[in-house]
């Protein structure tokens, strides 16, 4: 396979051969028995929106802020086929419906069908406002399944004859399915599942019970044999002061209890903790406290053991880390914010075929992420995260070969890379407009101002990835044009951006200007995206990444991408040591997954801090996790 970014070459271990041919029997496999179909990309936009709004703020519910796309409402699914005999297909659906054979409806909303021998077509049209519409058809040679064609503009009319039309004029895409092959859990139903586990420790804590689960954990508070009338309170925290703290901490609950008999409760939403606070009034009682784990149901498929404790260790934590922070999609964390951030979830898919090689929760993310047309802003309202959206894809293709997957949403690529575009200032470069949020990094005195080199590298990097899916679906026309606008762009960007006294791209061109300003970020990811001639990587070593008059990197969000750039500079041994320096350090506080944020000049409490809050940092976010990229990357190159 001829890689995209030179890293991917580091990471494809044997391992992953078979995790391929897994992937793909799994698929086949699949299409041999009846499985639940909706039209492509919807459930993933419902179920999101579904996931994303669970989020609460001491008990506030506490929605996303950018716009929230929905399902189409009214689908139509249909399937052309030859019986050799007679057969009766049974049908399940979601929503009201009608089913026609050859174009004649039957009646009402039948349970089953008789399907005569020959050719046929069988149609189901159903609406749904309040979940997914979806099928489920099962009879002895017909299936629901990813065969089926569907669509949600049928433009099937009547004429004067009463002569149906010709359907050529709509667009059909193939089905979509999560594999949900129980025609009695309908999609709108399917729930992550749960186990139940109880404290390692408890303690009296006034009137009330302080509840140590041992590590950080993700579910459902149960408690058992509650009875009496009074009030509960439930303080969760991820850490023990933020548990104790029933003033400042995160997320509660409060409950108004009237149970004359002894009854198990479980709490109505997931809420991430180590520790629990209970406090309940004299008049209330409870035999004890568990818990209902929930997980995402994926296996480990990398495995890593060396002769250091830490180094394993650290491995560990963020293996575990990620197992918290893969839900029915990828998020960003699991007390906060509980959210799909595209930047987050880039990192994510990354590590993920490391540890899982999960693609279905691959695709799931960017379908989710990427929503409907037209497009309105950028993915989270982030300009940078629109730009890890497409290179998400191309890694995806890169892992898995998966060429349907860029054939059907490929016309999603082209209309997000068309806003991008539409929104380049007078000389062509990406700059942060109303409405747009210019992130790159948590970093106090990080200027947004003006054209930002960073910016501008990633989004030739995403017109590289257009150019290589046109390629792949034979859009010459397409190939050539992103083609030449990646290579216009990087032209210009050093001639516009790199600054041979610097020995570096500076940050940032404000009216025609570069300004003085040099950070990390452009020049790092200039280095693993191949942009610089090994002179410029050298320079850029020396007088960026090992100076440490260069703004530092305090996130694990940037610590992964310059501690890559180092890897791929040879600089192992290095990274190695601040390896277990940076995620080392977290391990020495306690941390039993890694944080939003590190910054070892912190003391006590306040490493628990962020956002002007002080228990508001994530102690479990997905981006503190990719320690273990790293090992690969290691390993590979010593």
């Amino acid at each position: 396979m001829n890689c995209f970014y030179n890293r991917l070459k580091s990471r494809i271990f044997t391992a992953f051969c078979l995790s391929i041919s897994l992937f793909f029997a799994d698929a086949v496999f699949a299409q041999q028995k009846a499985v639940w179909i909706t039209y492509p990309g919807d459930y993933e936009v419902w179920l999101s929106n579904k996931m994303q709004n669970r989020r609460t703020e001491r008990s506030s519910f506490l929605p996303p802020f950018w716009k929230l796309d929905s399902q189409y409402p009214l689908i139509e699914f249909h399937k052309d086929v030859e019986l050799k005999a007679p057969e009766t297909a049974k049908l399940y659906v979601e929503g009201q419906y009608n089913v026609k054979l050859d174009g004649k409806a039957f009646p009402g909303y039948p349970k089953s069908i008789e399907i005569p021998a020959g050719k046929h077509r069988i149609s189901l049209k159903v609406y749904n406002q309040a979940a997914v519409p979806a099928v489920f058809v099962h009879g002895k040679s017909l299936v629901s399944d990813t065969s089926w064609l569907t669509t949600y503009e049928d433009k099937e009319w009547i004429d004067a004859s009463g002569k149906a039309s010709d359907l050529s004029a709509t667009k059909y895409l193939s089905a979509e399915t999560w594999n949900f092959a129980d025609p009695l859990s309908p999609p709108s139903q399917y729930k992550l599942p749960v186990k139940e586990a109880s404290a390692v420790k408890s303690q009296k804590n006034g009137n009330g019970i302080l509840l140590d689960f041992g590590k950080e954990t993700f579910g459902y508070i149960k408690l058992n044999g509650l009875k009496g009338k009074g009030k509960v309170s439930i303080y969760y925290g991820e850490s023990k002061e933020e548990a104790l703290s029933i003033d400042s901490c995160e997320t509660l609950d409060h409950l108004e209890i009237n149970q004359p008999q002894k009854k198990d409760s479980v709490m109505n939403l997931t809420k991430a903790f180590r520790y629990v606070n209970i406090q309940f009034d004299p008049s209330i009682s409870i035999d004890n406290v568990s818990m209902l784990v929930e997980y995402a149901p994926v296996a480990d498929r990398g495995k890593f053991r060396c002769s250091d404790p830490q180094i394993n260790q650290i491995y560990d934590v963020a293996n575990y880390t990620l197992h918290l922070a893969t839900r029915e999609f990828f998020i960003d964390g699991i007390k906060r914010d509980r959210w799909v951030w595209s930047g987050d979830a880039y990192q994510s898919y990354l590590m993920n075929y490391y540890s899982f090689f999960d693609s279905p929760t691959v695709t799931r993310t960017l379908l989710a992420l990427r929503g409907k047309d037209p497009v309105t802003s950028h993915i989270n309202t982030i300009m940078d995260y629109t730009f890890y959206w497409f290179m998400g894809i191309h890694d995806y293709y890169q892992y898995t070969g998966d060429k349907k997957f860029i054939e059907q949403f490929y016309p999603q690529m082209q209309s997000l890379m068309d806003y991008c575009l539409s929104r380049r200032n007078q000389n062509g470069f990406m700059e942060g407009q109303t409405g747009d949020w210019v992130f790159i990094d948590w970093a106090g005195g990080l200027s947004k101002k003006g054209a930002l080199s960073f910016e501008q590298l990633l989004l030739c990097r995403s017109l590289e990835t257009m150019a290589q899916s046109a390629e792949l679906i034979k859009d010459a026309e397409g190939a050539a044009n992103y083609k030449k606008l990646a290579a216009d762009l990087k032209t210009k960007i050093f001639a516009t951006y790199w600054n041979p006294e610097k020995h570096a791209l500076v940050h940032s061109v404000i009216d025609g200007k570069q300004t003085e300003n040099v950070t990390r970020y452009a020049n790092m990811f200039s280095i693993f995206f191949n942009y610089f001639s090994e002179e410029q990587k050298q320079q850029v070593k020396q007088h960026v990444l090992l100076n440490d008059n260069v703004q530092k990197i305090t996130t694990p969000y940037m610590r992964f991408y310059e501690l890559e750039a180092l890897c791929a500079m040879g600089e192992q041994k290095y990274v190695l040591k601040q390896m277990k320096d940076y995620w080392g350090g977290m391990l020495n506080l306690g941390a039993t997954s890694f944080w939003e944020e590190y910054n070892p000049t912190k003391k006590g409490a306040e490493h628990y801090g962020m956002y002007g809050r002080p228990f508001g940092k994530s102690l479990c976010h997905a981006w503190g996790g990719k320690s273990n990229l790293f090992i690969g990357e290691i390993l590979f190159r010593c």
